[in-house]
């Protein structure tokens, strides 16, 4: 895997947090709860009636886990030497119903700064796959749907929609509504970015894009570590998680690179999630793939498969 020139992106968070005060620790590290026992809320608010049902040089090792509801093989793909290596972790994943995929929040809890270590949100929800969400916390805008229910009506940015038929597309969020969005049978949104992959083609001007503006998360370009989430078909999804800011083990990707992984795997449509420190994979009761912080970093949700 060709790797062009490294780009060390600074963060200005912890120097806003000192210069900001008492501003910057509400924004961005105070709990601001929303919803308290996210379950209870989803049951009573629930509108789509969930199903339940009991490279060539790279060197590849696979696990595979089976159940009525999901088929699910997870690989450790090591490709490149020296300084040129990047590993990544890829979740092969058949549902036998969309609706299987599910998202859940930390401590149960919606709203901003609200966080949890994502091996803790997986086991709190018996999940046998997990990978960390869009971080939705972070920001108070963006659409966001879970399990079939509203929970934010804000749209700014390029979302992702998973459809409980086992559709998945992207779209405007400015362009709609949250409740137009349930009504045609969406059961979960991401509000991350950008999309990658359309049609099965990389999509241009990916490595140029910033997802947001706000303060300390102004680009997402150069070798990091990424999780993205990508379409073979219908109730056919693949995750990837890939390592990185560790010569030798993993360098990262960039947005192109994540690309070319992902139309490399069949994937006709992918997307961008929550990545750096962030980016983690849980498997059959731990976390699998090497997080940059050396250690799991709290987020605010995660994407699963329960067990």
């Amino acid at each position: 895997m060709a790797k062009k020139r490294r780009i060390i992106i600074g963060s200005a968070l912890a120097a806003s947090l000192a210069l900001g005060g008492g501003w910057a620790a509400d924004r961005f590290l105070i709990e601001h709860v929303e919803v308290t026992d996210v379950s209870a809320y989803e049951a009573a608010n629930a509108t789509v009636d969930a199903t339940t049902y009991d490279t060539s040089d790279a060197v590849v090792t696979a696990t595979t886990y089976e159940s009525d509801s999901a088929t699910i093989t997870v690989s450790k793909v090591t490709a490149g030497s020296g300084d040129d290596t990047v590993t990544y972790y890829l979740a092969d994943v058949v549902l036998a119903d969309a609706t299987v995929l599910k998202s859940a929040f930390a401590d149960d809890s919606f709203g901003e700064n609200v966080t949890e270590l994502p091996s803790a949100i997986a086991e709190a929800n018996d999940a046998i796959l997990a990978v960390n969400g869009d971080y939705y916390g972070f920001r108070d805008d963006g659409i966001v749907i879970r399990n079939g229910v509203v929970y934010r009506d804000k749209g700014v940015r390029e979302g992702l929609a998973f459809y409980a038929d086992g559709t998945v597309q992207v779209y405007d969020e400015t362009t709609t509504s949250a409740a137009e969005l349930v009504a045609n049978g969406v059961w979960n949104t991401l509000s991350f970015g950008p999309a990658i992959v359309e049609n099965g083609e990389v999509v241009d001007g990916i490595e140029n894009v910033e997802v947001d503006t706000n303060i300390g998360n102004h680009s997402i370009q150069g070798d990091q570590p990424r999780t993205a989430v990508g379409v073979i078909d219908d109730n056919h999804l693949v995750f990837v998680v890939v390592d990185g800011r560790n010569t030798g083990y993993s360098t990262g990707v960039t947005l192109p690179e994540l690309a070319d992984i992902m139309t490399s795997l069949g994937a006709t449509t992918a997307y961008n999630l929550d990545g750096g420190g962030s980016s983690a994979m849980y498997f059959n009761g731990e976390i699998v793939n090497q997080p940059s912080n050396g250690g799991e970093r709290a987020t605010s949700d995660i994407l699963y498969v329960a067990s």
